[in-house]
């Protein structure tokens, strides 16, 4: 884990790493030892622990004593307890990664090049592989999110690594997990909204940076690998109620005239009734009282309060 910057390095950029952790220092502890083979000779490591109430991220600290450490004192949700760091570091380039990956060693190096070379993108994500499932895709870039349905597809998902996906392409959004943004970009738009807590906010993100005049780029000369399941769907009231409010809120940021109407309309009275009666038929009265919770949220939360941050 490189974070010296003597003459050998001094033509590269800096860029900041970024994670958040929130109990799984153990996972976090296993990043990090995946960063430590990183090629790349000019790094700096922020740790932000969003106030874990079952983990001692001193350890953390212990065990990698050249990273940053920042705990918060309390869950600031995902965009908030990135853009602690962020507030923070130093970096040209700032790449947001999950502690839940374990990287390549010279993943950093193809998608630094591709940001010193087009001033033009704003962001920039990596093939994603399943960590447990062997050489096989998360992601090859997103489809453009729906107008109305705010739905997209995870471009190569499933499918094994036949180097059908290793080139560098326009991508119709980011993948949250890894993503490299340059400073002079977030310094323009803006970093991540924190009225979303938790799911939409890198989409949102990507939406602004879009509007303001940017690209958005997948690069599969760049691996990241991705400690989620591809078999087990983990429900939980809790992740249900931040991905429909989300998902809502991000159509109420980014939409306007008749398209947000039609998407509200959409939302309102056919996705999120059909997915409350799917739940209720399965008998998980839970998720289906999360999505009604969800659909509330967005009720009780002004305009001005949810779509200019």
């Amino acid at each position: 884990m490189a974070t010296n910057q003597n003459s050998s390095t001094s033509d590269l950029p800096l860029v900041s790493v970024i994670t958040v952790n929130y109990n799984q220092s153990g996972v976090t502890l296993e990043f990090l030892e995946s960063m430590r083979s990183c090629t790349y000779p000019n790094l700096e490591i922020w740790v932000v622990d969003n106030a874990s109430p079952n983990d001692n991220p001193d350890r953390i600290k212990e065990a990698y004593p050249e990273i940053h450490l920042e705990k918060t004192s309390k869950n600031l949700g995902f965009a908030g307890g990135n853009n602690v760091a962020v507030r923070k570091a130093n970096g040209k380039y700032l790449l947001f990664i999950n502690n839940d990956t374990e990287v390549e060693p010279g993943f950093l190096e193809p998608m630094v090049e591709l940001l010193e070379n087009n001033p033009e993108i704003g962001m920039v994500s990596p093939k994603i592989h399943y960590f447990h499932t062997d050489n096989t895709f998360q992601y090859a870039g997103f489809s453009p999110l729906h107008p109305i349905t705010i739905r997209n597809f995870a471009i190569g998902f499933g499918e094994l690594d036949h180097g059908q996906y290793n080139h560098t392409i326009e991508t119709g959004s980011i993948f949250g997990a890894a993503m490299l943004v340059p400073s002079a970009v977030i310094q323009k738009v803006g970093m991540m909204s924190e009225v979303f807590f938790l799911y939409y906010e890198e989409h949102d993100w990507a939406a602004h940076i879009e509007k303001a005049g940017y690209k958005l780029y997948f690069d599969g000369r760049s691996l990241v690998r991705h400690k989620e399941s591809i078999s087990t769907v983990k429900e939980s009231a809790f992740q249900i109620y931040y991905l429909n409010r989300g998902r809502i809120l991000y159509a109420r940021r980014n939409r306007s005239g008749l398209t947000k109407l039609l998407s509200m309309l959409f939302l309102y009275f056919i996705s999120m009734p059909k997915t409350m009666l799917r739940y209720g038929l399965k008998k998980r009265f839970d998720l289906a009282n999360a999505v009604m919770k969800a659909m509330l949220w967005n009720f009780s939360h002004s305009k001005n309060k949810v779509e200019i941050s």
